[in-house]
């Protein structure tokens, strides 16, 4: 029985080592996460705008409402992704007209004022998930998650982390095509 207990810290050890090692994993995908919302109606949620902002806040009934895909990204000023994302979501909602709302999660209003004032806020509406119970009706696992809402509210993709990168952007922009909120023959 000694013996037993005397081995447990080595045994916990190389448990703990072995899900430190699978999280460094080059081919693991963190898009590869599932989402339970994919196919499903956008979840139940009414947000506040953020205070400061002249952006109305963000509701299912917005999405309910919309005739063509809209980009729904979770974001907070102290998210690090968020801020090396924020070119690319500025660009495909002003140089490609996406409809693009925010989510802004756990963040203080006079933060993400800041922060949008100094990067600039491309965001038709923006909804303040200050509590996060909307990030957890969404399913998030952390910021910045994006996601692709079709016609009727319903989800039709998730992309987990920031979209940088010419691959990430490849991949959402096909996601965006397969939408169709892109013209299929548009360069990626």
């Amino acid at each position: 029985m000694v013996r037993i207990l005397a081995s447990a810290p080595l045994l916990i050890a190389a448990v703990f080592g072995a899900f430190f090692l699978w999280g460094l994993n080059p081919d693991r995908d963190p898009n590869a996460i599932p989402s339970v919302l994919i196919s499903q109606p956008a979840p139940e949620f009414a947000l506040e705008p953020v205070a400061g902002l002249e952006v109305p806040g963000l509701s299912r009934a917005d999405l309910l409402a919309t005739d063509r895909p809209v980009i729904v990204n979770v974001f907070a000023s102290w998210c690090v992704p968020c801020r090396a994302e924020h070119a690319v979501l500025t660009a495909l909602a002003e140089d490609e007209g996406q409809t693009l709302y925010g989510i802004n999660y756990k963040d203080k209003p006079q933060d993400a004022v800041r922060w949008l004032n100094d990067l600039g806020n491309p965001y038709q509406r923006i909804g303040s998930d200050a509590t996060g119970r909307a990030g957890i009706e969404w399913g998030i696992s952390g910021v910045p998650e994006t996601f692709i809402v079709g016609a009727g509210g319903i989800v039709l993709y998730r992309y987990v982390g920031p979209v940088v990168g010419d691959e990430a952007v490849g991949t959402f922009r096909a996601a965006l095509k397969a939408a169709g909120a892109l013209p299929a023959g548009a360069g990626s």
